[in-house]
């Protein structure tokens, strides 16, 4: 098993449509990674988010390559994680894909060092670039966490391609 792990998909014969298939069936949370980079406001929908460590605190995102906040997170090397709440459907779709407009229209507020916090989440985790690795067609960002806050709520959840209000 592990001599497959640097094998390719066609080597192991686990295309991308069977691997996905199989990690629907793991239920995450859904968090909007944002930035801002010169000025401009960057965000993005995630699941694929896990803490790392606890000491230092630690946890990791993956954006895509090529992916617009990804890139503004390496240039400015801070990031807030908005975890959202039940209910938060909107939210969560209004930063799916490539729309630069995102934000308009948006009532925000921003973080000491300017970052947009978004409305209504459970918690925002404010963090600063601590490392970054390659990850297939994805990159695997860590951040250090310097701040957080949370209160009681309902997550979102993502399971099988949907989106899900969650029980805490």
């Amino acid at each position: 098993m592990l001599n497959q792990l640097n094998k390719t998909k066609s080597e192991t014969g686990v295309s991308p449509e069977e691997f996905r298939r199989s990690m629907s069936k793991f239920a995450t949370g859904v968090a909007v990674i944002t930035t801002a980079d010169s000025g401009i406001l960057y965000g993005m929908t995630v699941n694929s988010l896990t803490s790392l460590s606890l000491t230092p605190c630690l946890l990791l995102i993956c954006p895509k390559l090529g992916s617009a906040t990804g890139h503004a997170i390496r240039n400015s090397r801070r990031f807030i994680v908005n975890v959202l709440e039940a209910g938060q459907q909107e939210l969560c779709q209004r930063f799916v894909g490539k729309d630069a407009k995102r934000f308009d229209g948006m009532e925000l507020q921003f973080s000491a060092d300017g970052l947009p916090l978004l409305q209504g989440c459970i918690a925002h985790i404010s963090c600063r670039l601590h490392a970054v690795h390659p990850g297939g067609d994805h990159e695997i960002i860590v951040g250090e966490v310097i701040d957080c806050a949370g209160h009681h709520g309902d997550p979102m959840i993502f399971h099988e391609g949907r989106l899900l209000n969650g029980v805490a």
